[in-house]
């Protein structure tokens, strides 16, 4: 679990609070969740709280940052397992169907946020940003390892699958969309 903003861990309150924030931000949105009703879904004070996480952008931040931290583990645990560089790209195909199905109905937290926090200088920007480019990294670190030479435009194009298989299944009701996607990657690697 991610320390709050003084960079101390986290008290077994703190992810008591992180944990509860996280489910109501994802589920409700972050404008629909105020402190009182994390602190009552936790089973602490309002007083806890903000010693815990500071103010309630913290308190996003964090839950940003452990949800990237919760995907980014889950991928990485399925990519182990692949057997070869090509089967890499795929899997994140794979894992990204098996994370939607149970954990991201709602779309991907990032994107949601930032739809929230429309200040393109908020904090929330520069994090989905953070993970978006990371995902983009991803994808550039498989293709070379799976010996494509233009490994810039191929990550940029299965990024962009990843994205929009994200949308189709949790806005677009289609929910084949990772794998429609997984077989579009396919077609692309060499």
């Amino acid at each position: 679990m991610p320390a709050t903003a003084g960079e101390r861990p986290l008290t077994p309150a703190g992810r008591r609070v992180l944990e509860v924030a996280s489910a109501l931000f994802y589920e409700r949105g972050i404008g629909q969740v105020g402190m009182e009703l994390i602190a009552a879904e936790a089973g602490v004070t309002k007083k806890t709280v903000y010693d815990r996480f500071g103010s309630k952008e913290a308190l996003v931040l964090a839950y940003l940052r452990a949800r990237d931290e919760r995907w980014r583990a889950f991928l990485d645990e399925r990519l182990a397992a692949a057997p070869s560089p090509r089967e890499r790209v795929l899997t994140t195909f794979d894992a990204l169907g098996e994370w939607l199905r149970a954990e991201s109905a709602r779309g991907c937290s990032m994107v949601n946020a930032v739809a929230e926090v429309p200040d393109p200088d908020h904090p929330v920007h520069r994090v989905a940003a953070e993970q978006k480019s990371w995902l983009r990294g991803l994808y550039a670190d498989l293709v070379v390892q799976a010996g494509h030479r233009d490994a810039g435009g191929l990550a940029d194009r299965l990024a962009l699958l990843h994205e929009g298989a994200v949308v189709m299944f949790s806005v677009g009701g289609m929910a084949d969309a990772p794998e429609i996607a997984r077989d579009t990657a396919a077609g692309l690697l060499p």
